[in-house]
């Protein structure tokens, strides 16, 4: 049976994604089925004009979506924000993570990092440089292939230390989540929803997106490792 609802995401809000599906289903009786998928996956398959109602990515990704006219006018719309964390194997000893330099103690001194793909791997990738890590002889620096969360490289024992977006470590068996990166050099994620220009439901697509753009999903975006963005309605 086919879902009222049919979209596509990146993997950072899939858990989010599918408890907002079903408490929206109990709500408006319409059905939403979304995949997710690495995000640079996902907008090219938007892009590749494969019919979805719905498309939720990093707001980046989202925005060239919208110039491109991949979505209908006027219709993306930020509503949760993710920050940057960092996690080792079950069992393995926390580093410290109270400031940069602390941080960069913790990076120098293992024998393996992973990042992602998405926007957190962009910025991470930044701060191994600025640190250094990228010439030296002893880290090995490991970018996870898209769709593959950093948590499951960790739980393998293929890197140290990982980093990726909070939501994407949380659901991963295996590892322990450290903390946040310490603020002086976080970096905040804002993902968008946004109805795609080919969809064939866009009445029932902009309610889902108003719906996750209101306070009724607040409550799973912060079980899920986010925070809501302002202002709701």
């Amino acid at each position: 049976m086919t879902a009222d609802i049919v979209g596509i995401s990146s993997m950072a809000t899939r858990q989010i994604l599918a408890e907002c599906s079903g408490a929206y289903r109990q709500k408006a009786g319409r059905s939403v089925a979304i995949e997710s998928v690495g995000g640079v996956d996902a907008a090219r398959r938007v892009r590749a004009r494969e019919k979805f109602d719905i498309v939720v990515l990093a707001d980046d990704a989202m925005r060239k979506l919208e110039e491109d006219g991949f979505l209908k006018p006027g219709t993306r719309a930020a509503f949760a924000e993710s920050a940057i964390a960092v996690a080792v194997r079950g069992g393995a000893t926390r580093p410290d993570l109270s400031d940069e330099a602390a941080t960069k103690a913790a990076v120098l001194s293992a024998r393996s990092v992973g990042y992602s793909t998405g926007p957190s791997g962009t910025h991470v990738l930044k701060l191994l440089e600025k640190w250094g890590a990228d010439r030296s002889n002893t880290v090995r620096i490991v970018q996870a292939p898209p769709g593959v969360p950093v948590g499951t490289l960790l739980a393998r024992g293929d890197v140290e230390l990982g980093f990726q977006q909070l939501s994407e470590f949380l659901d991963v068996p295996g590892i322990d989540v450290v903390g946040s990166l310490p603020r002086e050099i976080q970096s905040l994620t804002r993902f968008s929803c946004g109805v795609c220009a080919l969809t064939s439901n866009e009445a029932a697509a902009l309610d889902f997106v108003s719906y996750l753009t209101s306070t009724e999903a607040d409550a799973s975006i912060r079980r899920h490792g986010m925070q809501p963005t302002q202002p709701r309605s």
